[in-house]
């Protein structure tokens, strides 16, 4: 079958890319066209655009990048047409792929969609033009099956997370050798995961930064995202303390002893590689301000989420400051607080379930295409 999939951002580049194996073992005819990164791009197929030029974050970004988001949607909507696959994938980022699901609905495509977005948090009225809309969803948190079947009558497939797969699978390495390969001394590692936007990156790696010369027995490293260049990353440096490794998260996670993380898919990464971790989130003040009063959940991150309390402590906007987070980063390198953080972390394990969510998922959509 003609696949065509559509993910716009770093974290749906992995699991759009693990599909696209799982995809290739059911159907060994499968051909890909895609929106995504590089990591769909090494599976095979046809790379459309980058999600490097389509990940705008905030209620004011995505203002002033309008023309550029309308002007995408507009060649994604030609550019299916054209290919006339036989299933369309759609990977998260709601903003844009609802409203091709909308259009391929209308012509006829079968619409499958991957990681649901997170409208039990916000913008719920989305149900609507999701039950109209998608042929098949596929969720990969456990309260999100009740959400939609019990709450909306609206039934979905519970595929499991697609991270424990991605980090089961991934292969194992030398500690010694990654640090002399990349520069690093001996000192335990203190991982900074600022997030992979620009804008995000600049507002929340020179915060974190200024915890390098307050732990002088730790060395700090930033995890490069492939979507930006070292040149950008240079340009915050300032302390000998610090080093970078580039597109090379999940080897940095698995030797480091603590780190510092940007809200988002990477503070379910930290944990899962047992971690101890501060999340860590400030955005454009008008952006916070609207999704304060617009977002409905407790927590931001998807480990205080997915267990329902507060495991990782998380810093946002006005409290994701110095005094806070060298605070808190103390805090979770002593030793018994690291004790509590990983049974907890243990408990988020068995609440996501077995490995198995591509292989899963790709069954799934052949079968009901």
């Amino acid at each position: 079958m003609k696949y065509y999939i559509i993910s716009g951002e770093a974290s749906g580049d992995l699991h759009a890319s693990n599909l696209m194996k799982s995809l290739k073992v059911e159907d060994s005819h499968a051909e890909f066209r895609f929106w995504g990164g590089d990591l769909m791009q090494a599976v095979g197929g046809t790379l459309v655009k980058h999600y490097r030029d389509l990940a705008f974050m905030g209620f004011a970004e995505v203002v002033m990048n309008l023309r550029t988001i309308l002007s995408n949607i507009k060649y994604c909507k030609k550019d299916l047409l054209e290919y006339a696959p036989d299933v369309l994938i759609l990977v998260d980022y709601p903003g844009f792929n609802l409203r091709i699901a909308e259009f391929a609905k209308k012509n006829g495509i079968t619409v499958h969609y991957y990681i649901s977005p997170q409208i039990w948090a916000w913008k719920e009225n989305r149900i609507s033009k999701i039950k109209r809309d998608v042929d098949q969803m596929y969720v990969i948190l456990p309260f999100e099956k009740e959400f939609y079947e019990g709450k909306h009558k609206f039934p979905v497939h519970f595929v499991g997370h697609p991270l424990l797969d991605a980090i089961a699978n991934r292969k194992p390495i030398n500690p010694a050798k990654f640090a002399k390969d990349n520069g690093l001394n001996d000192k335990p590692i203190i991982a900074l995961l600022p997030g992979s936007r620009k804008q995000e990156i600049t507002k929340m790696l020179s915060v974190m930064l200024q915890m390098a010369p307050k732990f002088p027995d730790h060395q700090f490293v930033i995890a490069g995202a492939p979507s930006q260049e070292l040149s950008f990353y240079m340009t915050f440096l300032k302390d000998e303390n610090v080093a970078i490794v580039e597109n090379k998260t999940y080897d940095l996670l698995s030797v480091s002893s603590a780190a510092l993380v940007t809200s988002g898919t990477a503070t379910l990464e930290t944990a899962l590689f047992k971690i101890p971790e501060v999340v860590c989130y400030k955005g454009n003040e008008i952006s916070y301000q609207i999704g304060k009063r617009l977002v409905n959940v407790k927590y931001i991150s998807l480990v205080n989420l997915i267990l329902d309390k507060e495991v990782v402590t998380e810093l946002i906007q006005d409290e994701f400051n110095e005094t806070n987070l060298e605070n808190e980063l103390f805090k979770i390198l002593d030793h018994k607080e690291r004790e509590i953080m990983f049974d907890h972390y243990y408990e988020l394990e068995q609440v996501l379930g077995g490995k198995g969510a591509s292989a899963n998922t790709a069954k799934l959509i052949i079968k009901y295409s």
